[in-house]
């Protein structure tokens, strides 16, 4: 199926080979057949015998049906490889249409001619051979037209399953691989019923394949894309799917009746034929199309939903890969704190200990608890706590920075990602403080039973070259927004406001 989007001409391929796998198969059967014709007698056989006419399946059949298949398959592959791709170009347009109108005359007399032979008996009823001839010929015209339009019916829609092929992906993405499914039947469908119509197949044969066909391939469509979809996760989903589609076939089962019941009375059928199509088509669509449309859809979503928990880790991996890629070793991370924390203390700078510590803890934390999938909120709210106070050590003999916090102690066993919010206030600090202009960071984390409130508001200042974080990006917020998507989807709500002098950001999370 892929090739096929790629690559638009694959389509002519498919039809190549699948009009010559049905025309062999059709001479194949022919051919099987012309060695016990009394056993599988075809069905104009009847007729001469009934008749009293010497019957030749060779003569009264085989050739004339096998010319009528070549004839149909070549005119096929004519019209299919040649003739309408030029037309849709816009090339050579007097010549297809000769082209088209000879075609047209060609099929016509070969199926007079070929009609001669196989209703050979009608001769002896006509003593007017002259007539009998024209009304052939005449029958045979209309016949060649009406192909004719059949062929034409079906290039819409194969070229209307190849616009829906080509441009898939502006198909809503939950009914890409059904439409796309959909497209190709529709193509199979139509190429079956050409080939029918070629063959002179009964009636009742069309019919059957043309309504039943058709119609499995609209309810399969309907079934996967609306129906199925529509029951939600209610209780007894697949008894409610069941009763839905049969209350479904059954309301348009009375249109089908009424369709085969008109045909009928035009002869196209026999009388007694639409109420037995009506009522097989009922039980095709409610024993065999509903069940495989709830089997697809339902493998569909178990697909999806591996698919999505692989994006998801993987996701994960990446947003956490900027994180694992900056530890270095931890014990000699540690053992250099320690040493920091102990010559602060002997040279009695408590600001300088206090701040090794808390970063010692920050490092613990990052060690220890962001590879996990989720941590208590008051772990994440701790971390973000010892993150802004060790930010104030370098701002609080400033008087022109001023950092409020309304950060809420959890006291519940309440659980998020990890690392999910300390890049807004990292953020916040980085392109929000300016030792030299007046400054302001306010930091606010709220939540109930259900959802974390968490506002990030400070002004913004251009980064000065002396600055040693002027040429570090930090984790940056096109990260964080990458794992709210895959850890949180439709459970998070992410507003951000930015003007030249001021920075807002509004995260809601569901727990």
């Amino acid at each position: 199926m892929e090739d096929l989007l790629k690559k638009p001409f694959d389509l002519k391929r498919t039809e190549f080979w699948f009009a010559t796998v049905l025309y062999v198969f059709a001479i194949f059967f022919l051919v099987s057949r012309s060695i016990s014709p009394e056993r599988f007698p075809p069905s104009n056989m009847w007729d001469f015998n009934e008749h009293h006419v010497l019957y030749s399946y060779y003569s009264n059949y085989f050739i004339p049906t096998a010319i009528r298949y070549t004839v149909l398959y070549g005119s096929f592959l004519l019209l299919t490889m040649y003739v309408v791709p030029a037309f849709m170009r816009k090339e050579r347009l007097f010549l297809n249409i000769a082209i088209t109108v000879a075609l047209f005359v060609v099929i016509a007399l070969i199926f007079s001619v070929t009609d001669t032979w196989l209703r050979a008996w009608l001769i002896s009823r006509h003593p007017d051979l002259e007539h009998f001839y024209n009304a052939i010929f005449k029958e045979n015209f209309i016949y060649a037209f009406w192909l004719m339009m059949m062929f034409a019916f079906y290039s819409v829609i194969k070229y209307a399953a190849s616009y829906i092929l080509l441009n898939s992906n502006k198909i809503p993405s939950r009914h890409q691989s059904t439409s796309r499914e959909c497209a190709v039947a529709l193509v199979v469908w139509m190429i079956i019923m050409l080939m029918l119509m070629g063959s002179n197949a009964p009636s009742e044969v069309i019919g059957c394949w043309g309504v039943i066909a058709l119609y499995s391939i609209a309810f399969y469509w309907f079934s996967i894309t609306e129906l199925i979809p529509a029951i939600g996760q209610r209780p007894k989903r697949l008894k409610a799917y069941m009763l839905k589609a049969l209350g479904l076939v059954l309301l348009s089962s009375v249109a089908i009746l009424a369709i085969t019941l008109s045909a009928g009375a035009l002869q196209v059928f026999d009388d007694d034929f639409g109420f037995p199509l009506t009522l097989f088509n009922a039980a095709f669509q409610v024993l065999i199309v509903a069940p495989f449309a709830w089997v697809v859809y339902n493998r569909r979503l178990s697909v999806n939903a591996e698919l999505y928990q692989l994006k998801t880790a993987l996701g994960r991996s990446t947003a956490d890969l900027q994180f694992l890629q900056s530890q270095i070793n931890p014990h000699f991370l540690f053992n250099s704190l320690n040493t920091l924390y102990g010559t602060a203390l002997q040279e009695k700078s408590e600001r300088t200990a206090n701040g090794i510590q808390k970063l010692g803890d920050m490092m613990r934390f990052m060690i220890h608890e962001n590879h996990q999938e989720s941590i208590l909120l008051a772990r994440e709210v701790e971390y973000l706590r010892n993150y802004i106070e060790l930010q104030e050590l370098r701002t609080q003999s400033t008087p022109t920075i001023r950092v409020e916090t309304s950060i809420e102690d959890i006291l519940d066993n309440k659980k998020i990602a990890p690392m999910l919010l300390i890049p807004f206030v990292e953020n916040a600090f980085k392109h929000g403080i300016s030792l030299s202009e007046p400054s302001w960071i306010k930091i606010s984390l709220l939540t109930n039973e259900k959802e974390l409130y968490f506002d990030v508001y400070n002004s913004i200042h251009p980064r000065t070259s002396e600055d040693p974080e002027k040429d570090h990006s930090g984790i940056g917020l096109e990260n964080v927004k990458q794992r709210l998507a895959l850890l949180y989807p439709k459970r998070h709500k992410l507003i951000i406001r930015e003007t030249a002098k001021e920075f807002f950001i509004h995260l809601t999370v569901e727990f």
